[in-house]
């Protein structure tokens, strides 16, 4: 069904529902970051712009699908699909025995970081204002180096198994989760969430500001329900922590990225942790969880002489691809993931 940017509508909140990048007014007018008196000001106008734009994205969603049932039937899905035969329709019209939609979310490392960087700094600690903030982030940090150390390296981030920030994730994702669940599609099913952004997570951080978690303009967004790039700095367990908090058996999926250099999980003793790790996470009723093993050393060689490592290959998001396949920006966003270690 396609994929739904939650750090995008974060940006649009703090500007009144205006986009500086189309230069559209996009979202509904609630108020400037300024007009919000508290935290709960601020998260209240961000759930509604949430609902304002999940209910245009599932409109046109029922628009293509209707299209589809009527202009676009799939005859051989059809065949081989259950249901569709005895019911005597095709695929694109509802005839399979499960006809659920999914959108996918987008981003939740990027929205939970930039959601605890304004309660902790602005509301909480009162290190500095919401205008210095969105002033930060309408100038991608330049010459704001102070509030931008703030935001990277001194606020409570996603990934650390750090409740503070985990349960400003939870509750994103309860929200998007309870607002999508069930709403009807056209084939007689629902739809649901899922948390698999591919590679989505590249351009919809290509189309944005700087965020308020520190991410300057035009990088991508957090991957997956990975934690920022950088900002899981407790190790792989406390990663696994955070993330299982979120509710993924109530998903249609979710993926969790990992990276390790290769003597960290080198030897019976390596083999080992990386199989608790693995086995502690599915405990906890995580989902997916998938690992390059690579130095970052090698990828960077490996970009700057793509003929002389044909055979790279690493994993990207739901899929593996060949390294020297990849475009610039994702290689660079493989490269910047974090490496863990079991220290």
């Amino acid at each position: 069904t396609g994929y739904f940017n939650l750090p995008k509508i974060l940006e649009l909140t703090l500007f009144n529902g205006f986009d500086k990048i189309s230069q559209k007014q996009l979202g509904l007018e609630l108020g400037f970051a300024k007009d919000f008196k508290s935290y709960d000001d601020l998260l209240n106008a961000f759930k509604k712009q949430v609902e304002y734009f999940i209910d245009i994205k599932l409109k046109g969603s029922n628009i293509i699908e209707k299209i589809y049932a009527e202009y676009m039937p799939v005859p051989f899905l059809s065949v081989i699909t259950n249901d569709c035969i005895s019911t005597g329709k095709d695929y694109n019209a509802g005839g399979a025995r499960y006809n659920i939609n999914y959108v996918q979310g987008v981003g939740i490392g990027t929205i939970t970081d930039s959601l605890s960087a304004i309660k902790y700094n602005v509301f909480d600690k009162d290190i500095f204002t919401m205008d210095e903030l969105v002033n930060s982030i309408e100038n991608n940090f330049e010459n704001n180096a102070i509030i931008h150390n703030f935001v990277s390296n001194k606020t409570p981030k996603y990934g650390n198994d750090d409740d503070f920030a985990d349960e400003i994730m939870i509750d994103i994702f309860n929200h998007f989760k309870n607002y999508v669940n069930g709403k009807p599609n056209m084939k007689g099913g629902s739809y649901r969430i899922n948390m698999l952004p591919t590679t989505c997570h590249v351009y919809f951080g290509e189309i944005m500001l700087a965020s308020a978690d520190g991410r300057l303009a035009g990088k991508p967004l957090s991957e997956g329900i990975s934690p920022s790039k950088g900002g899981d700095t407790k190790g792989p367990t406390a990663v696994v922590k955070s993330a299982a908090k979120m509710d993924h058996l109530s998903t249609g999926g979710t993926l969790l990225n990992q990276k390790f250099t290769p003597n960290v999980v080198a030897g019976e003793e390596g083999l080992n942790h990386m199989a608790n790790l693995i086995r502690s996470y599915f405990d906890m009723d995580g989902h997916h969880i998938q690992f390059n093993v690579i130095d970052r050393e090698t990828l960077i060689k490996a970009q700057k002489n793509p003929q002389e490592y044909k055979d790279l290959i690493v994993r990207v998001a739901g899929y593996s691809d060949h390294f020297r396949n990849l475009s610039k920006s994702l290689q660079d966003e493989i490269i910047e993931r974090t490496e863990q270690n079991f220290n």
